[in-house]
C-alpha cells in the first residue's frame, strides 16, 4: 500500500488534468503512461484512479481498463439544472445570512475579475480569468453558511469545468468572457443590495447563456 499523501497528490494531478482538458473525455488511462507523465510508481496511480472513479471523473472496468469519463449533452443539461437549483437556494440564503466580511469578499472578488484585460488575451490569461470567475461565484454563495450544500455546488461546478475547456479558441473565449463581466457586475449589485429576487434572476439568466455556449460544442 502506497502513502496516502502520495496517492492524494497523484489524484489531484490527474483530476486537474481532467478538468483542464489535458486528459480528454473518453481517453484511455494507461498506468505505464501515467507513471511517466507524473513520475510516480504504479501503486499510487492505481489508487488515485480508484478515488477518481468514486466521483465519476474516471470510468473503471475490471479486466478491461480505465478511461476518462465520457461527456454528453444530456449530462451537461442535467448538471446545469442541478447547478441552477442549488445556486438559487445558496444565493438566497447568502443574501439573508451574509455579513460584512462576505460583502467585502464579493466586492474584492469582482474587482479582481474586472482587472484582467481580455482583448487578444492568450489562453493562459483566459484561464486566470476563469479562476477569478470561479472565485467570484464561490464568494457569492459562501455567505449561505450551508457547507454541505455548498460542497455539492462545487462538485457540480467542477464537473461543468470539463465542458468549458472543450473550446480552446482564445478569441471565442475572450469575446464570451467580456460579455460576462457586465452580467456579473449586475449580479453583484443586486446581491449586495439584498435583492434576492433580482440577484437569482440574473444568475439564472447567466447560466442559460453559459449552457447555450457550451452546448455549441456538440453541434459543431
Amino acid at each position: 500500500m502506497s502513502s496516502l499523501t502520495l496517492t492524494d497528490k497523484v489524484s489531484k494531478m490527474i483530476y486537474k488534468d481532467i478538468l483542464s482538458g489535458k486528459l480528454k473525455p473518453g481517453q484511455k488511462l494507461v498506468v505505464a503512461e501515467l507513471k511517466e507523465r507524473y513520475n510516480v510508481g504504479a501503486s499510487p496511480i492505481r489508487e488515485a484512479l480508484v478515488q477518481l472513479s468514486w466521483n465519476k471523473y474516471v470510468k473503471l472496468e475490471p479486466q478491461k481498463g480505465c478511461w476518462v469519463a465520457s461527456i454528453s449533452l444530456d449530462e451537461l443539461k442535467e448538471l446545469f439544472e442541478s447547478l441552477r437549483t442549488i445556486s438559487q437556494v445558496l444565493l438566497t440564503k447568502a443574501i439573508a445570512n451574509g455579513n460584512e466580511n462576505w460583502e467585502l469578499n464579493v466586492l474584492t472578488s469582482f474587482h479582481k475579475l474586472s482587472k484582467i484585460e481580455l482583448k487578444d488575451a492568450e489562453l493562459e490569461k483566459l484561464r486566470e480569468w476563469e479562476d477569478r470567475y470561479t472565485h467570484f461565484h464561490n464568494a457569492l454563495l459562501e455567505g449561505a453558511k450551508s457547507p454541505i450544500m455548498y460542497q455539492f455546488y462545487q462538485d457540480i461546478s467542477n464537473q461543468i469545468t470539463r465542458y468549458r475547456h472543450l473550446n480552446n479558441n482564445p478569441q471565442v473565449i475572450s469575446e464570451t468572457y467580456a460579455q460576462y463581466l457586465e452580467e456579473h457586475e449586475t449580479m453583484m449589485k443586486f446581491t449586495l443590495s439584498r435583492d434576492s429576487e433580482q440577484a437569482t434572476k440574473h444568475l439564472n439568466n447567466h447560466y442559460s447563456k453559459a449552457i447555450d455556449l457550451i452546448s455549441g460544442y456538440f453541434s459543431a
